[in-house]
């Protein structure tokens, strides 16, 4: 679902037509899917000025074959009773989906993340928790709080060996950091043998504060 709108550039200020996407179905527009994993979905350039802009609007983002829906809702994107309205509307909408993970994140990156975690044949839940234990690993070695606190994505896992690749923001520069398949197992272990660390019913948001709770 595609609609024209007004959007602002960040540089000249100036206010342009620019096509927003509130929703999509990778089964009915299967080329969508490839703009969301690039991330050129979420950008447009200005005519006046040649800058290229993050669009943030929402979005829901619909994968039937990977049993997979994911909201996108920036923070003051949208009216907190449009909010409402909407998140009323999609939580029926699931009631009829069954077997589905629903998932909410707050900007594209971590959408774009998750959709290339599902994509892998991985759990978002269990990514969460390699982060934690591997920020853990880095924090001795690179003053502890600024790993902590930032950023990490899952990128892609590759080789004979499955390894997983992370990247996360370190002293002004994009770092990094390649796992063993066999901790993602571990952290999979701890989950299964602890039901209680599960994810809140409905769209709910998995990311370090969601890990953070179990584990600080």
């Amino acid at each position: 679902m595609r609609t024209k709108a007004l959007a602002t550039c960040s540089s000249c200020g100036q206010t342009s037509e620019t096509t927003l996407y509130s929703g999509i179905n990778t089964s009915s527009e299967p080329e969508l899917k490839s703009k969301v994993k690039d991330g050129s979905l979420f950008l447009w350039e200005c005519p006046h000025c040649g800058k290229t802009n993050l669009a943030a609007s929402q979005l829901v983002y619909h994968d039937p074959e990977e049993r997979l829906m994911i909201w996108l809702l920036p923070e003051g994107s949208l009216p907190e009773n449009s909010v409402r309205t909407i998140e009323r509307n999609l939580e029926s909408a699931a009631e009829s989906l069954d077997g589905y993970t629903f998932r909410r994140v707050d900007d594209a990156g971590s959408l774009i993340e998750k959709v290339n975690i599902f994509d892998s044949g991985l759990e978002d839940t269990v990514i969460e928790m390699v982060k934690y234990v591997t920020k853990m690993e880095l924090a001795p070695k690179s003053e502890g709080k600024d790993v902590m606190d930032a950023p990490m994505k899952f990128f892609r896992i590759e080789g004979p060996d499955h390894e997983l690749t992370f990247t996360y923001p370190s002293g002004g520069q994009m770092r990094g950091v390649q796992i063993g398949f066999n901790v993602y197992e571990d952290c999979a272990g701890i989950l299964r043998r602890n039901p209680s660390i599960k994810p809140s019913p409905g769209f709910s948001r998995i990311d370090q504060g969601w890990v953070a709770r179990f584990f600080r």
